[in-house]
């Protein structure tokens, strides 16, 4: 896959009543946007001031909706959707409350993007500020632990636009069709390995929630995509219930085997 559109990054946000996020998401895009970088944004039709909010700042976002739609995925999808019209060739998914790590994250990801034009996926390094306010940073597993589940936030994942021809988020998986679009990618082009954190994530998300229903869908997924049998798929998914297990027990074991400080 030759890229044939000049490199521009779209910066795709979902958000439904948390104006808050939205903002902080904003604020961390601060002297990032130009004519290389953009936002997007789709909000669900919230009614905590958000599409207000969005209304007073309208050059902020190049594109932004405010509708009812069918929930996060479908909201991704008209996100997605406007990159490819607007003539994006990569886009980066960070939702309400998430952060780009730091001020010159856009830079970075676009001369990423220049070494590996070809690449169908990029993807780096995420941190993630705990229950005691501390940030730690939370190392990426090689792309090719995908059949274990998501190798690194989705928040730190570059898509290019051109190999995601035809290929979308499927709203039939309410917590992982993230990792089903991912492994669509993946079978796309190559993966380039960032060695640098992407995103500031903001946990609580929709995957933590509801981490039961997320580890039955990815399930279903890797047996409908990866081909693969129910005792393998099934092996899967009792580790990951024991990783979590690990999380939500033992939080200090857990992080010394996850986390790094992120100076280090």
């Amino acid at each position: 896959m030759t890229l044939a559109l000049p490199i521009r990054l779209a910066i795709l946000t979902v958000v439904l009543n948390h104006r808050t996020g939205l903002i902080d998401t904003h604020d961390s895009l601060r002297g990032q946007l130009g004519p290389q970088v953009a936002w997007l944004v789709a909000d669900g039709g919230s009614t905590d001031g958000t599409a207000d909010w969005l209304a007073e700042n309208g050059n902020q976002p190049v594109w932004w909706r405010s509708a009812p739609d069918r929930g996060l995925y479908a909201a991704m999808n008209n996100t997605l959707d406007a990159a490819r019209h607007l003539g994006f060739s990569h886009v980066l998914f960070l939702n309400a409350g998430d952060r780009l790590a730091a001020a010159d994250s856009a830079m970075r990801v676009l001369q990423a993007i220049g070494r590996d034009p070809d690449a169908a996926l990029l993807y780096g390094d995420a941190l993630e500020r705990q229950s005691d306010g501390r940030i730690l940073l939370k190392r990426a597993r090689s792309h090719r632990w995908a059949a274990f589940g998501m190798f690194t936030h989705h928040q730190a994942m570059i898509y290019s636009v051109p190999a995601l021809a035809g290929l979308g988020f499927d709203p039939a998986f309410r917590i992982a069709a993230d990792y089903a679009f991912t492994l669509g990618a993946l079978g796309r082009g190559p993966a380039v390995r960032l060695r640098w954190p992407i995103c500031l994530f903001a946990p609580g998300g929709l995957s933590q929630r509801d981490a039961a229903i997320g580890r039955r869908e990815q399930e279903a997924i890797r047996r409908m995509q990866l081909g693969q049998g129910p005792l393998c798929a099934a092996a899967i998914t009792a580790v990951q219930r024991v990783a979590l297990a690990v999380r939500q027990h033992l939080p200090t074991a857990y992080a010394k085997l996850r986390f790094r400080c992120p100076e280090t």
